[in-house]
């Protein structure tokens, strides 16, 4: 099992990420960015118990609707989570990403 925090490096996220859902590797970036912001918050284990993976992100944006790119899986399960235990919601990717920052 993989845990995200602060002593492990994203690209495997970002790697993860990519060979599951094929898309623009800028995109994948800041998904990856924000999920380690989320493990760094500590949320995710308050909440539930557990730290966060990389199974437990590809996974969870694995069920979200077929047709969704990257980024609204993303925060289609962040809405689930926010609607489900609150303090989610700033962690999602907004439409207007600056992809060059």
């Amino acid at each position: 099992m993989r845990v995200l925090h602060p002593g492990v490096d994203r690209t495997e996220l970002e790697r993860e990420l990519r060979d599951a859902f094929d898309t623009d590797p800028d995109i994948v970036t800041v998904v990856a960015r924000q999920a380690r912001d989320l493990s760094e918050s500590d949320q995710f284990v308050t909440d539930f118990g557990a730290e966060l993976t990389v199974e437990d992100i590809v996974d969870n944006l694995a069920d979200a609707p077929e047709d969704y790119q990257l980024a609204e899986r993303w925060n289609w399960w962040l809405g689930a989570l926010d609607l489900s235990h609150g303090g989610y919601a700033r962690f999602s990717v907004r439409q207007d990403i600056d992809k060059t920052s």
